[in-house]
């Protein structure tokens, strides 16, 4: 009798959870989504963007061009000015072709924004975008 309680105290004491499937699976959705993660570069200045009702998500690496609230042209955190946007896009688009986005702030005129545009298309970029908050 004494011996079938030992052994039964026994078994008791060795049931355990096996924990390594579990963190196995853990481990794997994490590298996962580390690996799936897209990361978008801003443009590195602060532009108070317009709101829009149909903005969409672009899903692909894109050339960030600022416009700030005093008519400045930024693109990689640099001041380029308007003449710049030509050479810097045409420099970009030689590595892979990608849309051009445009985070302008909402006081900035229309004719600058125009220019602006004109001189991304002018150095072939064949999609330019607005950027705007949804």
């Amino acid at each position: 009798m004494q011996s079938r309680l030992k052994h039964r105290l026994e078994q008791e004491s060795e049931q355990h959870i096996d924990m390594s499937p579990l963190l196995d699976v853990v481990f794997i959705l994490l590298i996962f989504f580390i690996v799936t993660t897209v990361f978008v570069r801003e443009s590195g200045v602060e532009v108070d963007k317009p709101q829009a009702v149909s903005a969409s998500r672009l899903e692909q690496q894109v050339i960030f061009l600022a416009i700030t609230d005093s008519q400045q042209v930024f693109f990689d955190g640099s001041q380029i000015g308007v003449a710049g946007v030509r050479s810097s896009v045409e420099q970009m688009l030689k590595q892979q072709q990608r849309p051009v986005v445009i985070q302008a702030d909402k006081s900035v005129p229309t004719e600058l924004l125009v220019h602006v545009i004109d001189e991304a298309k002018l150095g072939g970029a064949a999609q330019v975008n607005l950027a705007t908050k949804q």
